[in-house]
């Protein structure tokens, strides 16, 4: 077949598209954009606006950038990208146990407890991504930090109110945070107030238990429960599956915490948060914190 008769039209000699040659597209020409009316990969991600978000406090405040804070507002961006993708997940893993436990039958293609152990999963590889993400932090040093950090005060981490709703629907309801926020908008307050509301992924789990004629009418009776599906795990497998992959995120979630206030000790030691927290002294007492703590009881009753 010539050049001028090959699907696409002409081809110039030598362009790499010839048959035999390396690399040879050999498909049908696309048009892009508005000729051809169809999406790029530029307009479909919003890349323009995207790659425009990152703004150097320290330019617009001294007209001197300081090298670093593209790569702090970088992972922090990337941060909240993923808490999205978080509160996706978790949301459809809890409205999947939700229905499964109004009827146990459910098994449709977004129903059963399958699909809820599923995203549960999706949910601990990218929070080990999470993790990882502080390791490109920490290529920052303390110097460097400093070059910009005052610029972000009172910015503040804390203020991160997707990272609260992920807490929020995991189980770790707290309302005393939709009062301490600073700054918030109408918007963002609805959100966390509405996540209050919601039930969460354990509520969601208990219902489960409860839709297997397990008693859960209180803490002692959902332990006897979970002890009952821990030792039968043949009847139980999938409902086990599920108790594990909520454990799987808990100690993910508290991996998180820990390696966060280490990386903080070590760019800024005892200093206080540009929020007006504690700083790592804050950050510390959060290490305890368990979204199910019927779960690691649990283990020292089987």
């Amino acid at each position: 077949m010539s050049n001028d008769t090959a699907p696409g039209g002409p081809r110039a000699p030598g362009d790499g598209t010839e048959p035999g040659v390396a690399g040879a597209w050999g498909g049908t020409e696309i048009q892009f954009g508005e000729q051809g009316a169809r999406l790029t990969y530029g307009s479909y991600l919003r890349l323009d606006q995207l790659l425009s978000a990152q703004r150097l406090e320290s330019q617009v405040q001294s007209g001197r950038p300081a090298h670093d804070e593209l790569l702090f507002i970088t992972i922090h961006q990337v941060y909240e990208l993923w808490f999205q993708q978080l509160l996706h997940e978790a949301t459809a893993a809890r409205d999947a146990m939700l229905d499964t436990g109004e009827d146990p039958r459910s098994d449709g293609d977004r129903g059963g407890l399958w699909w809820a152990q599923h995203l549960l999963q999706r949910m601990h590889v990218i929070e080990r991504v999470l993790v990882q993400q502080i390791d490109v932090l920490e290529t920052m040093t303390p110097q460097d930090f400093l070059q910009f950090r005052q610029a972000l005060a009172p910015a503040s981490g804390f203020q991160s109110v997707q990272f609260r709703e992920l807490e929020f629907l995991s189980g770790a309801q707290d309302a005393s945070f939709v009062r301490r926020f600073k700054g918030l908008t109408d918007a963002e307050r609805e959100r966390l107030l509405r996540r209050l509301d919601e039930p969460t992924l354990w509520d969601a789990f208990v219902r489960v238990l409860g839709s297997r004629d397990l008693p859960v009418a209180d803490d002692d009776q959902v332990t006897d429960s979970l002890r009952r599906v821990a030792h039968d795990r043949s009847t139980y497998a999938d409902v086990w599956a599920v108790a594990e992959a909520l454990l799987q995120h808990d100690e993910l979630a508290a991996a998180w915490r820990g390696r966060h206030v280490v990386m903080v000790e070590r760019m800024i030691g005892t200093k206080q948060g540009t929020g007006g927290s504690s700083g790592a002294d804050y950050l510390r007492s959060r290490l305890d914190l368990r979204y199910y703590p019927l779960l690691w009881e649990l283990r020292s009753v089987l």
